[in-house]
């Protein structure tokens, strides 16, 4: 009986730790996602055209200068261009996660290992593109801010 506790304390371990990297390099994509094509790699020239395009769709019906709409385009290519380099570590601790759970036995120690660094991956790419967000909101008044977010929350919710 201990041992069926013992397993099945392991196991709702495991599961915990597994969502809780699954949900990590999910929180961590959201931002950069767009740099990744099959192979991982994408033009970057073309993804800096692409949110240049979103802003001026999403600031397109504001009263948005030229001048703020090339401030927020600015600013959130460079966020997206500094979080790029996170692509390469998430994809890394998911080879990393895989060969742990290939395993013949489980650490669970690198295991915990493998999750904190993603962790800290996802955190640190979070903060990186809020601190985007807040740069960009403070080119823009409020009415531009709720035009903007607005605009930029129905693409994403187009693509599913």
């Amino acid at each position: 009986m201990a041992t069926d506790i013992t397993l099945n304390g392991r196991r709702r371990n495991l599961t915990a730790i597994m969502a809780a990297l699954l949900a990590g390099s999910i929180a961590a994509t959201a931002g950069g996602a767009a740099y990744a094509k099959g192979d991982g790699q994408a033009d970057p020239a073309k993804f800096q055209q692409r949110i240049e395009k979103r802003v001026d769709k999403a600031l397109g019906s504001t009263d948005a200068t030229t001048d703020q709409k090339k401030k927020v385009t600015e600013i959130l290519q460079t966020a997206f261009k500094d979080m790029k380099g996170f692509h390469n570590q998430r994809v890394e601790n998911r080879k990393a996660m895989e060969a742990a759970m290939q395993a013949p036995t489980i650490d669970a120690a690198r295991i915990e290992q493998i999750r904190a660094e993603q962790m800290k991956i996802a955190d640190t790419s979070s903060k990186r593109f809020t601190q985007a967000l807040v740069d960009a909101g403070n080119v823009l008044n409020a009415s531009q801010r709720q035009a903007f977010f607005k605009s930029w929350n129905e693409r994403r919710w187009h693509r599913g």
